[in-house]
């Protein structure tokens, strides 16, 4: 609201209080402050009850500014609009973070694939591993290998179709951090393309970073959500 048009009103508003005790005695000054309130915001209905009073008490010499007046209307219409759209993103938001967390809750106690080479013994000394075959392979073998590059063991997975595969493990030691190597060949004899993924077991929601995280086992970084490749 420009500056003439705020001293305008003010002065209008002034009028209008002054007219009304006139008529009405000292009531007139209770009812002006319980209606005031504490709050010092121009909301839109104290913007018409201002606009009423300006227009009411204008000098008919020097009359406000029609055009001046709309488009101080359409400003505080255009604020008090701008007020909701933020109230509604707001519970938006709201909405959307209590579903990330339901998401993240629902994979507790499963696993979860992600990038990576990892394989992750559990109690028992089993592990599972996932990888994706770009082509269909005649021969596919697994190489698992110790923390200290040694090999630890070999599967023999024979053939298998493109797309993603899983096995499991059952040589490791709980605690220890392996990592395996996939080679594949193609009945033409060529290799074939392999992507490995690191499998954990979710042990819990991590809330700690603002939004849901991913606790698992045999890892002390928490996983992001959105790094999930697939639930097994």
């Amino acid at each position: 609201m420009t500056n003439l048009a705020v001293q305008n009103v003010t002065a209008a508003a002034a009028a209008a209080a002054a007219s009304t005790t006139a008529f009405t005695g000292g009531s007139a000054t209770a009812k002006s402050t319980a209606s005031s309130g504490s709050s010092s915001t121009l909301t839109q209905t104290d913007f018409l009850q201002l606009l009423t009073a300006q227009l009411k008490f204008q000098t008919p010499t020097n009359p406000a500014d029609p055009t001046q007046l709309a488009s101080e209307f359409a400003e505080i219409s255009t604020v008090n609009g701008i007020n909701q759209l933020n109230s509604q993103v707001s519970a938006i938001q709201s909405g959307t973070a209590a579903a990330q967390v339901a998401q993240a809750a629902s994979l507790v106690g499963k696993q979860v694939a992600v990038a990576g080479d990892a394989l992750t013994p559990d109690a028992s000394g089993a592990a599972n591993g996932v990888f994706n075959l770009a082509g269909n392979a005649q021969d596919v073998t697994v190489n698992i290998l110790a923390p200290n590059g040694a090999s630890a063991g070999t599967l023999n997975l024979g053939a298998l179709p493109a797309g993603q595969q899983s096995f499991t493990w059952n040589g490791g030691t709980a605690g220890t951090n392996y990592s395996y190597q996939v080679s594949a060949t193609a009945p033409s004899g060529a290799a074939v393309g392999a992507t490995p993924y690191s499998v954990y077991t979710v042990s819990g929601v991590n809330l700690s970073a603002g939004t849901p995280s991913l606790n698992v086992a045999g890892q002390a970084a928490a996983l992001p959500i959105s790094s999930i490749v697939s639930v097994l």
